[in-house]
């Protein structure tokens, strides 16, 4: 019997996911020492010291920014992540989010939490105040999405539900996920176009150099005038100064939010909630079983679904002898790899390769079994990155 696969975990992971590991073949836990793999949700990694032994990282969860996504491409570790598995959980935030504003249902908790006297006092008092917190109803309105993958096409399927109109802007949208939207949402030309139209705007993108500070000064003002800005993706998406001008000028009607601050605490025009985007039973539990197949399949069969650094990659099985190669992507690194298996004598059964930016990964079916002095030859070819042998537990 080949040892167990050592999984550490960093966080508190989902039990429904855990469950998924066969017990037997995977020792997984807070205290694992040479891990083979870790599970991750928000403990941050980016000083960590990541062992040697880590072949790949799991995030249970969308964003990776709490891992050292580029340290790991470096050394040919992926970096699976759970896309689309919390949508719903964000999807109903956001809901709650507009009518949080567009209800003023903050200052009007705060109101009835300060009253006191009898129930005839209470009764008074309640209608000669309740006219501050008049507020206006979403059927009508239009909702700006800027980003429309799994969490943005959810949120625009719940808005018309609501009657709302809604209006979109996603550039790096895919066909899959134009197919997927409902008809009813129009295309804005810019994120300048959707802001002028939209009365409340819903961010739905990741954070990367090219979406940071994506809703600064310039924009702000080129919101419609008392407009509602939604931001459920990342903190550093928009622009704290310029958005507090805009609340400040009551350019901006009011600015829900995920990610409390020292510069928005205490504003009135913010409502900051404490990161409960991915924060329900459900998610915790689809994040983790999702990241968990991925990761077994991967330490399993060296298939790869849903990283951010790795190319999608799925070979079926036809062989019990599977090399898994991590490598940069550049010039004849196929060939030396073929070549070298040829000049050993052994017999390429299957083989698939495929490259995303500078990575490329490949897998490799043989007839016979892969002697180790051989992988290590393979893993001396410069560019290669990591090398796995991966041969089916009964043929171990």
């Amino acid at each position: 019997m080949t040892n167990p696969y050592r999984i550490l975990t960093l966080n508190k992971i989902s039990a429904q996911g855990l469950k998924r590991f066969p017990a037997g073949a995977y020792q997984v836990g807070a205290e694992i020492a040479e891990p083979d793999a870790i599970m991750v949700r928000s403990h941050n990694m980016l000083e960590m010291h990541i062992p040697k032994t880590v072949m790949a990282i799991a995030r249970a969860g969308a964003g990776t920014n709490n891992v050292p996504v580029k340290k790991m491409s470096e050394r040919g570790v992926p970096v699976f992540n759970a896309p689309g598995a919390n949508a719903n959980a964000v999807k109903e935030l956001v809901v709650t989010g507009m009518l949080l504003a567009s209800r003023n249902i903050v200052p009007a908790l705060h109101f009835t939490a300060s009253l006191h006297g009898d129930d005839a006092t209470l009764h008074r008092l309640v209608e000669d105040g309740k006219k501050h917190y008049a507020g206006t109803e979403l059927r009508g309105r239009t909702l700006g999405i800027i980003g429309l993958g799994a969490i943005g096409r959810l949120v625009a399927d719940a808005a018309i539900g609501l009657g709302m109109n809604v209006i979109g802007f996603d550039p790096e949208i895919t066909v899959d996920a134009a197919w997927s939207l409902p008809s009813q949402v129009k295309k804005a030309h810019s994120v300048e176009d959707l802001l002028k139209h939209s009365d409340f705007v819903s961010l739905h993108v990741p954070l990367l150099d090219a979406t940071r500070n994506l809703i600064d000064e310039k924009r702000v003002q080129a919101m419609k005038a008392g407009s509602v800005l939604l931001n459920f993706s990342r903190d550093a998406i928009v622009n704290e100064d310029a958005i507090l001008a805009g609340l400040g000028s009551k350019h901006v009607r009011c600015y829900v939010c995920d990610f409390p601050t020292n510069k928005t605490h205490g504003n009135p025009g913010v409502i900051a909630l404490p990161h409960l985007g991915a924060s329900t039973q459900e998610a915790e539990d689809n994040c983790a079983v999702m990241v968990v197949e991925q990761l077994r399949d991967y330490l399993e069969h060296g298939n790869v679904v849903n990283t951010v650094n790795f190319p999608n990659i799925a070979m079926p099985r036809e062989s019990a002898f599977r090399l898994a190669i991590a490598n940069a992507n550049v010039p004849n690194m196929l060939g030396q790899i073929s070549g070298t298996l040829a000049g050993a004598g052994i017999n390429i059964h299957n083989m698939m390769n495929k490259s995303r930016g500078e990575m490329a990964y490949t897998l490799v079916d043989t007839d016979s079994a892969i002697p180790a002095k051989l992988i290590a030859q393979i893993a001396a070819i410069p560019g290669v990155l990591m090398v796995r042998d991966l041969p089916l537990p009964n043929e171990s």
